[in-house]
């Protein structure tokens, strides 16, 4: 979907080069930069999932001639991805300011925790400090227990990558429209503060309300994870009376007056009670397999090396093996077009010759090989 489109991504952490995977999966030639690092073992070598379908050429950035390396680079793409925090990138002489007037058709992406202004700009951070400023980590656990951080390094990756590919293809759009470039900030306290826009749209009675535990989405029986015996999870969150109808019926309490009762909010915590010691006699398969094929919105919480075997995921292929890692394959998925094998994880400079073989020649469309 993205061939033909160059983006070069100065190594970081977290979001900036899950961003570049993401450009990578859809098509696009990645070249990251890498740095030159301590640990030199072939496992940091080569298996760095988030450098999947990307190629690689190691820079010091401190050196003059290698720098300006870099600087040729960008000047030939299309967009560029950074995650460092404001102002280095501008210390280092690659700055928009520093590119754009000879390439004004970059998009330049960066992102960071706090974003490129404001009090904490330059602060340090991570994942959990975004989601706690900006909302995004309140109803993160059930009433009475400290808020945990989300596995899925939602402010990561939910806030921050997302959001910055985003950008760069909505400003990729008009660039390709107006001939200019453009400079993304994207920060994951702006980005987890917008994803709370479908959570904050249940304001009201009976919606959403600041007291934790007091929420239809974090308060109720019928919408929480439940631990089953053996060891194993199950989730319910059957919201809507009909699919609390079919849930009922399953677990043979359809004609039990206090579980009809679904929006009654002073009998939540003794009905969780009631339900928690039912899904504690069986293990999770067991439920799993009881609310197969029904609108009771139930399902059981697996591993990720448990999802590979979900039948589910197995018809999607959504988990695979590749490179002796296990990978989720890319998403979303097109009508016109997929990929035709997860990207292969490149060791680091294994491109070298070949990007600057590229770049003396002015070849801008080579893709990964």
């Amino acid at each position: 979907m993205l061939s033909g489109l160059k983006v070069i991504e100065f190594e970081g952490l977290g979001p900036a080069p899950f961003a570049g995977m993401m450009l990578a999966d859809l098509g696009a030639d990645v070249i990251v930069i890498h740095r030159e690092t301590a640990d030199k073992s072939p496992a940091h070598a080569r298996h760095n999932l988030l450098d999947r379908g990307k190629r690689s050429i190691l820079l010091n950035l401190k050196n003059a001639d290698e720098k300006q390396l870099a600087h040729r680079l960008v000047c030939q793409a299309d967009g560029l991805i950074e995650g460092f925090r404001p102002g280095v990138m501008e210390r280092l002489g690659l700055g928009p300011e520093d590119v754009m007037h000879v390439n004004p058709r970059l998009v330049y992406g960066r992102v960071t925790g706090w974003g490129q202004t404001g009090p904490l700009a330059q602060a340090a951070g991570h994942d959990l400090n975004y989601l706690a400023r900006s909302g995004g980590l309140w109803y993160a656990s059930n009433a009475g227990e400290t808020p945990f951080p989300p596995p899925t390094l939602l402010g990561d990756v939910g806030g921050g990558a997302l959001y910055l590919v985003i950008g760069i293809l909505a400003a990729l759009l008009t660039q390709r429209a107006t001939g200019k470039g453009a400079v993304i900030d994207a920060a994951m306290v702006d980005g987890t503060s917008h994803m709370l826009s479908l959570l904050m749209s249940l304001q009201g009675p009976g919606g959403l309300v600041k007291e934790r535990g007091k929420s239809l989405l974090d308060g109720p029986h019928f919408s929480r994870t439940y631990a089953c015996r053996g060891g194993g999870y199950i989730s319910v969150q059957c919201l809507e009376p009909q699919f609390y109808a079919a849930f009922l019926k399953k677990l043979g309490l359809q004609e039990d007056a206090d579980f009809c009762k679904q929006f009654e909010p002073v009998l939540w915590p003794e009905l969780t009670a009631r339900l928690a010691g039912l899904f504690a006699q069986k293990p999770a398969s067991h439920w799993d397999d009881l609310f197969a094929q029904t609108d009771a919105c139930v399902a059981k919480i697996n591993a990720p090396q448990e999802a590979q075997n979900d039948p589910h995921i197995q018809a999607r292929q959504i988990w695979s093996w590749a490179q002796g890692l296990l990978q989720a394959a890319p998403a979303p998925r097109f009508s016109t077009w997929a990929p035709e094998a997860l990207g292969e994880i490149r060791a680091k400079d294994a491109d070298r010759g070949q990007i600057l073989a590229e770049l003396n020649e002015g070849i801008s469309d080579a893709r990964p090989v």
